[in-house]
């Protein structure tokens, strides 16, 4: 984890981690608080899905950034289709707190999408790297022409 995105990512991912434990254990205490899970149990099966994927992201491991994509994907995208389908019905069917919903089931789908992003143009990076100071050496083709002009004219004697 060499960039800066990637920290970034990552620490997003944890802070919406931890408050998706707050939920969770808000719903387990029978407390109120301003958003409920859609699925008690499958939330706190997902909140250890996410902590291996966490373990992997910060790996930079491929499968990682897509379980967690696939994990996301499936619990708040039904969510975002059925808020976002009675939005454009009628939006006075929606409340606040159906609104607050919405926008963190969004935050839930935007993280894992931007993670495999930021995954993905690392691999990039590895697969052609840059590096100033041996680049000069091997992508110069000034000096591969030098080199091949002079010749070895030195006269070694064999014994």
């Amino acid at each position: 984890m060499r960039n800066f995105s990637t920290w970034l990512l990552v620490c997003f991912m944890v802070m919406y981690w931890i408050f998706r434990i707050i939920v969770a254990l808000m719903a387990q205490l029978h407390q109120e608080f301003f958003i409920t899970p859609f699925n008690e149990t499958i939330e706190i099966i997902l909140l250890f899905v996410v902590l291996l994927c966490l373990v992997l992201i910060v790996k930079r491991k491929m499968a990682g950034a897509l379980i967690y994509l696939v994990a996301y994907g499936m619990y708040f995208g039904s969510d975002i289709t059925t808020k976002l389908t009675a939005l454009f019905e009628d939006a006075s069917q929606l409340s606040v707190s159906d609104y607050t919903a919405l926008m963190i089931s969004l935050i839930g789908i935007i993280i894992p999408v931007a993670i495999v992003l930021d995954l993905l143009a690392d691999k990039n990076r590895k697969a052609h790297p840059k590096d100033k100071k041996t680049d000069w050496f091997y992508k110069n083709e000034q000096y591969d022409r030098k080199l091949d002009d002079r010749a070895d004219k030195n006269n070694y004697r064999t014994l």
